[in-house]
């Protein structure tokens, strides 16, 4: 500031972009990584499938860039933001936040959020894939959540009085197209609902520090044929898929209603935390045969016919143990996540004769374990094991355990 002369013309524009723009705020990161797979070609939900004749590969895992612009009124209080991220690594560039968010400033309690962004439901899909300790979101965080993000409008209650007595809570209330970034565009006219009610951390005893929340996710897809195929009993105790293939099913909504809650509890020391996290969610999902995940476009067989609709019913649930290690520098990971996308069979029911099922029926158990070391808050190294386990089957290639543990070695650049 003491270099520019607002004396002059030249000098008044620049002091007049600078306080424009002084609250513009440039952030991202970059991920490195080398990882080894134990059979080439495999699936994996480590970063993405390996290709089919590799077991290890370089990647740049995400490479995101962030910029934030955000005003306050004379009081301190937030008026407005926006904000733009984008991630760009080998294998293209694409859009991961584009939204504006606006603060009412009477009550100084609710604000609207509208554009690309997080989707309000559970602990995992909303922290931030920079400061987790993991390399990756859990296995049903990935299906049920793909790219965590939707283009919606939200609402949020969250007192911003720092005396206010509800200061600790915070509620959103989203309407969302659904699918997600997963496809280019949304794809029928309804709209999914998402919700969370969350207390913030706060202190419940000397050094011991409280967080949790309540999540819903209350949306469905649009069936565009007839043929829809849900669990039934087959009278022998089992069960399996049976068609309907009402034509009433046309244009109805096949549901993906999800409910869970999640709590993390952190005991603060000198040299760092101790800190335990938990998340359940279980309800109905509607996918294809093939996958659990939501379709990113209407499904379509090769020969452009819309394919039918599956629905289950799943659970899925996450467990982290974090321990600093004698300082802030040195962390010890601990993790185990499952999800079963289809509770109503199990092992070698899934394949058996005329039960319908497929690779989208298995429970998938992970264990992992790893190491992060902080160097300083702009660069940390990860190093992380996978145990995945799938329950064995009587399909194809799906009678044991498949070979598909995976190592992580990770570099993060952040500024």
């Amino acid at each position: 500031m003491d270099m520019i002369d607002t004396t002059t013309s030249l000098g008044k524009g620049m002091f007049s972009m600078y306080k424009k723009f002084d609250a513009v705020r440039l952030s991202g990161y970059m991920q490195p990584q080398f990882q080894y797979i134990q059979t080439r070609g495999a699936e994996s939900f480590a970063g993405g499938d390996f290709k089919e004749h590799v077991d290890n590969r370089f990647m740049l895992r995400r490479g995101r860039i962030k910029v934030d612009y955000e005003r306050f009124n004379k009081e301190g209080y937030p008026v407005m933001q926006f904000a733009f991220q984008f991630d760009g690594t080998e294998r293209g560039v694409n859009i991961r936040d584009f939204f504006g968010r606006f603060f009412e400033n009477k009550l100084n309690y609710f604000s609207m959020t509208i554009g690309v962004f997080a989707r309000p439901i559970g602990w995992e899909v909303n922290y931030s894939s920079s400061v987790r300790e993991t390399p990756e979101r859990g296995r049903m965080s990935q299906i049920l959540m793909k790219t965590e993000r939707d283009l919606g409008v939200m609402f949020s209650f969250e007192p911003r009085q720092a005396d206010h007595p509800l200061r600790n809570f915070k509620v959103d209330l989203g309407f969302f197209n659904g699918q997600g970034l997963s496809g280019s565009g949304d794809y029928d006219s309804h709209k999914d609902i998402g919700t969370r009610i969350a207390l913030k951390p706060k202190l419940i005893a000397n050094d011991v520090q409280l967080s949790a929340g309540a999540s819903m996710w209350y949306g469905g897809i649009e069936q565009f044929t007839n043929r829809v195929y849900k669990m039934q009993a087959t009278g022998d105790g089992h069960y399996a898929f049976k068609e309907n293939s009402d034509s009433s099913n046309i244009g109805e909504i096949a549901p993906r209603h999800y409910f869970g809650a999640d709590a993390q509890l952190r005991f603060l020391h000198p040299y760092g935390k101790t800190e335990f996290r938990a998340e359940y969610l279980a309800g109905t999902q509607t996918a294809t045969a093939k996958e659990s995940e939501t379709p990113g476009i209407i499904p379509i067989d090769i020969d452009g016919n819309y394919q039918p609709l599956y629905i289950r019913r799943f659970d899925g649930a996450y467990f982290y143990f974090l321990q600093n290690l004698g300082s802030k520098k040195h962390q010890f990971v601990l993790k185990y996540d499952w999800y079963d996308p289809n509770k109503r069979v199990k092992g070698t029911e899934i394949g058996a004769p005329n039960t319908n099922t497929t690779p989208a029926d298995i429970r998938y158990d992970t264990f992992g374990f790893g190491y992060v070391y902080y160097f300083d808050e702009h660069l940390k190294a990860t190093f992380y094991y996978d145990m995945v386990k799938n329950e064995d089957t009587a399909l194809p290639g799906y009678t044991e355990d498949l070979k598909d543990n995976v190592f992580t070695c990770r570099l993060q650049f952040q500024f």
